[in-house]
């Protein structure tokens, strides 16, 4: 299928691994420019390389998404460089190891720092794109969220970003006047996606077998996904082709969630 995306410009917040590097190679594959913000200049250099090798225009830039100084700057940069945006994807996040079991253990400041990684992040990119977006009557924002954001589970503090993160997408979408500019908001609902280096990654390779039990009883599919399955979902979420997909939550899991 033709996406017709071919010299968009889009930043991927998150992008130096696991689901946001995959979604910054899909869209380079269909031919945007594609600029990735992380923490680390090693891991951004080493997928920037990656998205010129698809023959676009790649932006490594480097900053920490808790921080508005440096959100203030990534996308200085990248307008600077590419002249505008027209797809944000809101990657970058985390936390939901962060804290203590017990919610009364659990200092003030992880609820803080959470929301602002997570939910805070995405509202600020977006607020950055959007005049861009509004001025060329064209845009797709993509917020990537989780399963603890749609169902009970996992830590409080970290539900409740991810939820927030649906909310502030599904809110926007409601605004005429901003989906009457061609701009849609939408999000992304990972299941448990296997990446390298992680928690789930280190869980299988220290006991294989029991990775193996747990994964045939917990996933329908009998295993994680990939970052992959995810990233082709929201390549074809940012096309043309999606232009009725707007304040949708779409759950990419394998069938592991229990809601509707």
């Amino acid at each position: 299928m033709e996406l017709a995306l071919k010299g968009k410009n889009a930043l991927v917040t998150g992008g130096s691994h696991g689901i946001g590097r995959a979604i910054a190679l899909a869209l380079a594959e269909e031919g945007c420019n594609v600029g990735i913000c992380a923490r680390r200049p090693e891991l951004v250099n080493a997928v920037k390389k990656e998205i010129e090798a698809k023959g676009v225009k790649a932006l490594g830039l480097i900053g920490d998404a808790m921080v508005l100084a440096d959100i203030e700057n990534i996308m200085e940069h990248f307008i600077r460089q590419l002249g505008t945006i027209h797809i944000l994807i809101n990657n970058v996040g985390g936390g939901g190891r962060w804290g203590k079991e017990s919610i009364e253990e659990t200092d003030d400041k992880v609820w803080q720092e959470v929301f602002s990684k997570n939910a805070l992040a995405a509202a600020r990119f977006t607020v950055k794109a959007l005049p861009y977006m509004r001025k060329q009557k064209w845009g797709r924002v993509v917020t990537i969220s989780s399963l603890c954001g749609r169902e009970t589970g996992g830590r409080p503090w970290y539900s409740a970003a991810k939820s927030s993160e649906i909310a502030i997408m599904k809110t926007l979408s409601s605004k005429p006047e901003l989906a009457r500019d061609g701009i849609t908001f939408n999000t992304i609902v990972p299941g448990t996606i296997m990446i390298p280096d992680t928690g789930w990654d280190e869980a299988r390779k220290k006991d294989p077998e029991g990775f193996k039990r747990l994964a045939d009883k917990q996933f329908p599919l009998g295993r994680p996904g990939t970052p992959e399955e995810v990233a082709h979902v929201v390549a074809f979420i940012c096309s043309e082709k999606a232009s009725l997909v707007n304040g949708a939550t779409i759950t990419v899991d394998g069938g592991e969630g229990k809601a509707f």
